[in-house]
């Protein structure tokens, strides 16, 4: 009788742990394929401009045209092809800057938790030199100094975002490298380069995993703060972050111009944090073991 009512409990605890790996995974892969199928889904070209059709509303407000669903912008292109288009940028940004930032962070953590010594002390160098630079003041600078471009973000972004995955490489490469397994593979004769790549880093890439779906939602958010400044994406790129800051204009008149890219990008980066910490229970990076 008692194990009737502890199974079932167990069962709500582990749906309870996977359901924002669920909704998590659903919401960063609809964003994802929508933005894989962008070409073919948008009704409009999202760059075409008709100054007869400015801030057309959208479909739930009075007024509404059939021909675009959430409405116009203030020079009269489609606004739901300018946020599917927007979703494609939003997501290359995240996914590109990961990458960059992932392959310099871990390279540099793994080095330093595994051989330790000098070479520790030069990555621990670089990650406190890295902190001690404010991100949002430097990539502001330099692509204000460089000019705004989508692939000079990309790669700013990416420079800047590193020290998270150093750190958590480090700590946890110190935590393996003492372990049965990693002695063993020493005992077998392996090369240094292949216990870095077959012992150390599959047993720490749950925690990389986490790491990579935080600083990816943090490169959304931060892309979308300097095309907001106007110096992120450039125009005609349709940015979601591009998108708020071209509607602030009409704020107060037209108000689903800013809040519909906001809720778009509200509603990504929250399925990206979902996704981060069911991946973290799913994976149990918690335990190294």
């Amino acid at each position: 009788m008692s194990g009737a009512v502890v199974m079932p409990a167990r069962r709500r605890v582990a749906w309870g742990k996977r359901a924002g790996l669920v909704i998590g995974g659903v919401i960063v892969g609809a964003v994802l394929l929508v933005a894989i199928l962008a070409p073919w889904i948008t009704p409009h070209d999202p760059f075409v401009q008709n100054l007869d059709n400015r801030l057309s509303v959208p479909f739930w407000m009075e007024g509404a045209k059939p021909g675009h669903l959430l409405g116009t912008d203030g020079l009269g292109r489609d606004y739901l092809s300018r946020l599917i288009y927007g979703a494609r940028i939003s997501m290359l940004i995240g996914l590109l800057t990961v990458v960059t930032s992932g392959l310099i962070g871990t390279t540099l953590g793994v080095l330093g938790g595994f051989f330790g010594g000098k070479v520790d002390d030069a990555v621990l160098f670089a990650i406190t030199c890295r902190l001690a630079i404010p991100v949002v003041l430097v990539a502001l600078a330099v692509v204000g100094l460089l000019g705004s471009s989508l692939t000079l973000v990309i790669l700013v972004l990416g420079l800047l975002l590193w020290d998270r995955f150093a750190v958590v490489a480090r700590s946890t490469t110190m935590q393996v490298r003492n372990l049965d397994y990693v002695s063993a593979a020493w005992a077998a004769g392996l090369s240094t380069p292949a216990i870095l790549l077959k012992e150390i880093l599959p047993n720490i890439a749950s925690h990389l995993a986490v790491v990579a779906t935080l600083e990816m939602a943090l490169a959304i958010l931060l892309e979308a703060a300097l095309s907001f400044l106007g110096l992120g994406v450039p125009p005609p790129l349709p940015s979601w972050g591009l998108m708020i800051a071209e509607g602030k204009d009409y704020m107060f008149f037209s108000p689903w111009v800013i809040f519909i890219p906001g809720v778009a990008l509200f509603i990504l980066v929250f399925g990206i944090n979902l996704l981060g910490d069911g991946l973290r229970d799913l994976l149990g990076a918690g335990d190294t073991r």
